[in-house]
């Protein structure tokens, strides 16, 4: 029996991003991940991030709250993940040296124009991040150590 793997997103309100790449991880991953996301200054989750991974992968997020960081802080993780420049340099040390990943997202949330736009804009991150996360997920696997009896 294996432990499950521990990932925690992060991003700076974790409104998008972080919660996007939650929620797909938590459904691509199908339960063998404990996946959390938190935000350097937290706010809500974004409709339109919400929106997006439904009609991309059918999961619902609307359900997901916007955390601070500091929920975290002093937990054991496997592998932190910032998807912002700005989470990036304020991130903390985590306890148990878990592997720390950088993936630089512009926000959509700062995209102007019209509703289609943004839109397009949350959706294309979210197809990235889907495509990251099962990339990660399979390195995540190859990783994967048995539990000590």
């Amino acid at each position: 029996m294996t432990a499950k793997p521990r990932v925690l997103f992060l991003c700076t309100h974790n409104a998008a991003r972080s919660q996007m790449a939650e929620g797909i991880m938590r459904h691509l991953g199908h339960g063998a991940v404990d996946v959390y996301s938190a935000g350097t200054e937290p706010s809500h989750v974004h409709p339109l991030a919400v929106k997006a991974v439904r009609r991309l992968l059918g999961v619902d997020i609307g359900n997901q709250r916007s955390k601070h960081l500091n929920e975290f802080v002093g937990q054991r993780f496997d592998y932190v993940i910032t998807v912002c420049d700005r989470a990036r340099e304020a991130c903390p040390v985590f306890p148990g040296d878990p592997e720390r990943i950088h993936w630089s997202f512009d926000d959509p949330a700062a995209v102007q124009g019209s509703e289609d736009e943004r839109y397009r804009a949350f959706r294309t991150i979210a197809a990235e991040l889907s495509t990251r996360i099962r990339q990660l997920l399979v390195i995540i696997e190859r990783n994967a150590k048995p539990a000590t009896a």
